[in-house]
């Protein structure tokens, strides 16, 4: 059959494209090859990062208990619980900022494991930093207010729990819905922000000033009504519209140069043996990076030189 329309091809009974579309209809197209989906064991992957981070945020309420009694029972010195709460919520952060990068690298983001993350951050960043600050900073305070003094101290201690507790929720709520937010004071086209300060750092600085004060609980007043400052200075940054950066335009898997192996591996060096003073630089210098963002913004356009005056047109009327 080939041959015979191969003959009749060079004897011009066929000519090219009916040939044409007779070798198309003779030997169909294969199949069509799809993009390759992720297992489903891939999806596995950023939910156990997610999980962890909830089991940690579990684990740093529960210690923030234990302290509480032990505290009670008479040991107001060095407290391991508090430690090991601070501990879970800086493991916790670490592990917040895998999870999602471990989502994009394997193609595996998807709606359930969006809000999987958030209500964990809700718990691991919220509820949990909020416990610490009040059983930490304001339960244990000496009584040389008095009742009434010490009394009012406790009753704004729970207010600024909360009040934490409920900017964090606003935060996440507010990122959930925002999609691609522009912050009030726009940063360079080139690299991603945050809209406000992430819980996360917020929950890293009440755990990293908790670790570096050595657990011990707060007895004096002063000390403790700075607490409460604090708390609502991280307050109104979480729900302020204030750019952070939010660092991920790093791009983990790309080369690095020698200048940034260096310095990874002085921080890795500096954290494993001086822990305390470098975890507290690092999450006051991210939280005040804001401020100071924000400060500097105002300041530009306060003293910028304004435009200069039109020039008068030659010729015009005096």
């Amino acid at each position: 059959m080939f041959e015979a329309d191969r003959a009749s091809l060079r004897g011009g009974g066929l000519d090219r494209k009916r040939m044409s579309k007779l070798k198309l209809s003779r030997w169909p197209a294969g199949p069509r090859v799809k993009p390759a989906r992720p297992r489903r064991a891939a999806y596995a992957l950023p939910t156990l990062f997610t999980a962890g981070n909830l089991f940690l945020g579990f684990l740093a309420i529960l210690q923030s208990f234990e302290a509480v009694m032990l505290a009670k029972a008479g040991h107001l010195g060095f407290n391991p619980h508090f430690r090991l709460a601070a501990i879970a919520i800086g493991v916790a952060v670490f592990l917040d900022g895998l999870d999602g990068r471990i989502a994009r690298l394997t193609n595996t983001v998807s709606e359930f494991g969006r809000e999987l993350d958030s209500l964990a951050d809700a718990i691991t960043f919220g509820v949990a930093p909020a416990v610490l600050a009040f059983t930490w900073g304001i339960a244990f305070v000496d009584g040389e207010l008095g009742h009434s003094m010490g009394d009012h101290l406790r009753r704004a201690g729970y207010f600024m729990a909360f009040l934490y507790l409920l900017c964090g929720a606003a935060r996440l709520a507010r990122f959930n819905i925002q999609v691609d937010p522009v912050p009030k004071n726009p940063g360079r086209p080139d690299r991603k922000y945050f809209v406000g300060l992430p819980i996360p750092a917020a929950a890293g600085l009440v755990a990293s000033v908790t670790y570096a004060a050595g657990s011990e609980p707060l007895e004096w007043w002063p000390a403790a009504v700075g607490w409460l400052g604090l708390l609502a200075l991280l307050s109104v940054l979480m729900v302020s519209t204030w750019r952070y950066r939010s660092f991920k335009d790093l791009n983990l898997l790309r080369p690095r140069s020698p200048r940034s192996v260096v310095v990874l591996g002085s921080l890795i060096y500096l954290v494993w043996n001086y822990s305390r003073p470098v975890l507290l630089a690092m999450a006051i210098t991210y939280v005040g990076s804001g401020i100071v963002i924000r400060i500097g913004g105002a300041l530009r356009r306060r003293f910028r030189p304004g435009p200069p005056p039109p020039a008068e047109e030659a010729g015009s009327p005096a």
